[in-house]
């Protein structure tokens, strides 16, 4: 787990190569599986494979590029009807995101959290008819990566954002 944590990066390019959707359900138990106060689960998905639609929501977004070349797009929201506390729901949502994300990379998928497309969110979830009480978190595009598609990131030492200890 720690070695996939690690190497897990975010990717942008993808090939066309069609992702099984196996591999799509197996992501989304993963994200199904993060831990939420309450055991309260207020993460929503909306699986996106048309073309059509995935060609829509990249005009929403300046990473327009990511959202064209991922075969799957899963809209992550949170049900707000489902909330009992909205900081703890919140982080639910971040860490069903990370279990999607480490489950894409250990599936050798590539994967990459779309949060800009956020100031854009009534139009994706008028585009995917999601309820009202549906609050668009995040957007993932999954593919097979492009050998160039991975992105490298370096990393601050831990004396750096550590603290305290005592």
């Amino acid at each position: 787990m720690l070695d996939l944590i690690r190497t897990r990066r975010s990717v942008r390019r993808f090939t066309s190569r069609e992702v099984p959707e196996a591999l799509v359900e197996a992501i989304l138990d993963a994200g199904r599986w993060a831990p939420s106060g309450k055991n309260n689960q207020p993460w929503r998905f909306a699986v996106i494979r048309e073309s059509s639609l995935r060609e829509a929501l990249a005009g929403l977004t300046r990473y327009g590029v990511s959202v064209r070349q991922a075969q799957v797009l899963i809209a992550l929201f949170l049900d707000t009807a489902a909330s009992y506390d909205r900081t703890k729901d919140l982080q639910a949502c971040g860490a069903c995101l990370q279990n999607m994300l480490l489950a894409a990379h250990a599936l050798d998928l590539g994967a990459v959290w779309l949060g800009e497309i956020l100031a854009r969110s009534g139009e994706v979830a008028r585009m995917v008819e999601a309820p009202a009480q549906y609050e668009l978190m995040a957007m993932l595009a999954l593919g097979f990566p492009r050998a160039d598609g991975r992105t490298t990131t370096a990393r601050r030492c831990l004396e750096e954002l550590v603290f305290f200890r005592k």
